[in-house]
């Protein structure tokens, strides 16, 4: 933490006494708290979305059309794939677009209780807190939105295996405050990183291609407002808090590439389950694919300090990072 000089002058002193220490980490100085979330809450009114009303939901799903980019696909280029036919193949698209947004449903309902818990406290007028309750606003929208995308593709929901479920009701019950922000921005940034090849390709159905234009827009603000906050969360948490989040981060990790791809999808499709888990584990492509849509946010855990120690062994074990 660092001292900035104030001015000496009785006019400007009580101006400058709130920001008279500025918070430092290894990324440099960071920025006040209320202007990000003014900023926010700006591009909020400017860029926000209703998607019942955005998207065409009455649309026929398009004969010959993917439901998810096929090289985002977790068996693309194993050799099972190479057996499948081209329909079985959109198929396993249709419900692995199922099995992401059943994830991301699931991963919303979480992010949204760790933000009520992280504004409990805070003051109730502030934009800090306006903008997190904007957020929540967005993420209500974005469920809804992913729930009705896989009630129009006509599969099934895939939800988390049990174990998993029930390990969050623990996570949402213990969590840090830094811990909140780098699980949320972990279940975000891969899934952004994906949509953000899904919504411009031409061979992905029209609605499915909207969906996704429509969450990384939003979602952009979201990992500005939690990459801010855990910045600020590692720099003033005392150690404990710290190190407990560098472990539980690393699980968090564990858990998401584990529940990334649900294996029933492979059994709906009319493949051999546990010969689909066994090559999606050998396939170099899929590793490639996962540490590539992770890379972004590694390195930026590790400029914070959150991948040292046994939090990188989590992490390397998790496949997504090298």
């Amino acid at each position: 933490m660092t001292t900035v000089p104030t001015e000496t002058s009785a006019t400007t002193r009580e101006a400058t006494e709130r920001d008279a220490t500025v918070l430092r980490d290894a990324l440099g100085p960071l920025r006040d708290r209320e202007q990000i979330a003014a900023r926010l809450l700006e591009s909020s009114a400017k860029h926000s979305f209703d998607p019942d009303t955005e998207l065409d939901w009455d649309a026929a799903v398009e004969e010959g059309k993917w439901f998810w980019p096929p090289e985002l696909l977790s068996l693309y280029d194993t050799p099972m794939w190479h057996r499948m036919s081209e329909e079985q193949r959109l198929d396993l698209s249709r419900h692995e677009g199922a099995a992401l947004a059943s994830l991301g449903i699931w991963f919303e309902i979480i992010l949204m209780q760790l933000l009520v818990r992280h504004v409990y406290d805070k003051p109730v007028t502030s934009n800090h807190v306006r903008y997190a309750l904007t957020e929540i606003a967005d993420e209500c929208r974005h469920s809804m939105m992913f729930g009705r995308m896989i009630d129009w593709g006509g599969a099934p929901t895939y939800e988390v295996p049990r174990v998993y479920h029930n390990l969050a009701r623990v996570l949402k019950t213990v969590s840090t405050t830094p811990g909140s922000f780098a699980a949320t921005l972990l279940g975000e940034e891969i899934l952004d990183w994906m949509q953000r090849l899904t919504f411009p390709d031409a061979r992905v159905q029209t609605l499915v291609r909207g969906v996704t234009r429509i969450h990384v827009i939003e979602e952009a603000r979201h990992v500005r407002y939690a990459r801010e906050e855990l910045r600020r969360q590692m720099v003033t948490a005392p150690r404990w808090e710290r190190e407990l989040t560098k472990v539980s981060c690393g699980e968090a990790a564990r858990v998401f590439s584990v529940c990334f791809v649900n294996p029933r999808v492979y059994e709906n499709v009319g493949l051999d389950r546990r010969e689909a888990v066994a090559q999606v584990k050998a396939s170099g492509h899929r590793t490639e694919v996962m540490q590539t849509g992770s890379k972004r946010l590694t390195d930026f855990f590790d400029d914070i300090g959150l991948l040292n120690g046994v939090s990188r062994r989590l992490w390397r074990s998790s496949g997504l990072l090298a």
